[in-house]
């Protein structure tokens, strides 16, 4: 539940505890826009806020899944859509069409080495999922990952130093089959499962 403006002062405690951390970012939308509806603080803007204080390590933030499109051309030169795979800041985006009918379990073998040891946050918007298996969000784009590669994902981040997670943007209204709250709960619990120390048979 919840959307990705939550994650912004979750990062400012993570940070303060941790120090700039890395990011492993799942979503159809960048959420780097530095104003939507005339705000500087909304879901759009969130990952542009963290990194402009510093509580991201930006050479250690993929962000997976991209598709949207953004609000203003004014953000293009910090995440043009579709068409980069670094980012001067150092993100690396992983553009939806890049995952098409594919495993990731290679792309998160890249991420692990990519993040090393330090700790790591995981961020998981719901509509970086196809709305084919998760319609219940306020922003669903077409052409996302699928269940099984949003496994891949959080499995693939087994391992790693991982000292939060969470997952945004259930629309509750939106879902009446009741399919996309079954995924994020999901989800979640997957997420717990990587968790550090956490044994799973």
């Amino acid at each position: 539940g919840g959307d990705h403006t939550i994650t912004y002062p979750i990062l400012q405690a993570v940070a303060e505890k941790h120090g700039p951390v890395g990011l492993v970012h799942v979503d159809a939308h960048t959420d780097t826009s530095d104003r939507a509806l005339g705000e500087k603080i909304y879901h759009g803007t969130p990952f542009r806020r963290c990194m402009e204080e510093g509580l991201l390590d930006c050479s250690r933030v993929v962000q997976i899944g991209i598709r949207g499109s953004s609000y203003d051309p004014r953000n293009a030169p910090l995440c043009p859509p579709f068409c980069v795979s670094v980012l001067p800041q150092g993100f690396r985006v992983v553009p939806a069409e890049e995952c098409w009918s594919k495993s990731l379990v290679p792309l998160m073998g890249e991420v692990r080495k990519q993040m090393g040891d330090k700790p790591v946050y995981i961020s998981f918007d719901i509509d970086g999922l196809d709305p084919a298996y998760a319609p219940g969000t306020g922003t669903p784009e077409i052409a996302g990952l699928t269940p099984v590669q949003a496994l891949e994902i959080i499995r693939g981040c087994k391992g790693l130093n991982i000292v939060g997670c969470d997952l945004v943007e259930v629309a509750p209204m939106y879902d009446v089959s009741g399919n996309t709250a079954l995924l994020a709960a999901n989800l979640l619990f997957e997420m717990l499962c990587v968790l550090p120390g956490v044994k799973t048979m």
